[in-house]
């Protein structure tokens, strides 16, 4: 009876198939995310505790001149030392972050977003390390920078994975491709 009412020239769908035509295909990339952000993160605090045993109370290393050198420094607000009594909101802020991505993850198609979401992940966790563990308290640690170009502000590894994550995000929604795999041009 089910298929006489069905009009003439209508196919028959059945819901599984149109949820599973609505999903994107392939596998998910979230080994892909969490790879990238441990080496991101290892990066990081690799060189951070190389800069705080042999750099921090010595002389900065000159790297390519006066353009750029090596130079610990200690950071407890953010970029360009903005914010210096706000350490507990930008610990705040990283957290957030990563709870962020990891809810994304669940619904991580695309290998490029994976790559960005594992710099943004690793730089978030990075600082966040930095800002519960170091001194002058929990929550209120200072970060470790210490690359120093000529005429910008101190920075670290963390903060560059997150530069390059949040620019690798700006270029792939400009292309159109969504975390879940799919391309839409508007």
């Amino acid at each position: 009876m089910a298929e006489a009412e069905r009009s003439i020239g209508t196919p028959e769908v059945d819901d599984e198939a149109a949820a599973a035509a609505e999903q994107p295909r392939g596998k998910r990339r979230i080994a892909a995310l969490f790879a990238v952000a441990v080496v991101a993160y290892l990066l990081d605090l690799g060189s951070k505790m190389l800069v705080v045993a042999k750099l921090e109370h010595h002389e900065p290393i000159e790297v390519i001149g006066d353009l750029l050198k090596f130079e610990a420094i200690r950071n407890p607000g953010a970029a360009f030392g903005i914010g210096e009594a706000f350490t507990v909101i930008f610990t705040c802020i990283a957290a957030a972050v990563i709870v962020v991505i990891a809810r994304l993850a669940r619904k991580l198609y695309s290998l490029p977003w994976a790559i960005a979401l594992g710099l943004l992940l690793g730089g978030a966790l990075g600082n966040l390390t930095d800002r519960i563990f170091r001194s002058p308290g929990v929550f209120q640690g200072a970060v470790v920078d210490f690359i120093a170009p000529a005429h910008f502000a101190v920075f670290n590894l963390a903060d560059s994975a997150i530069v390059c994550g949040g620019i690798l995000i700006v270029l792939l929604s400009f292309r159109g491709l969504d975390p879940d795999g799919t391309v839409h041009r508007d």
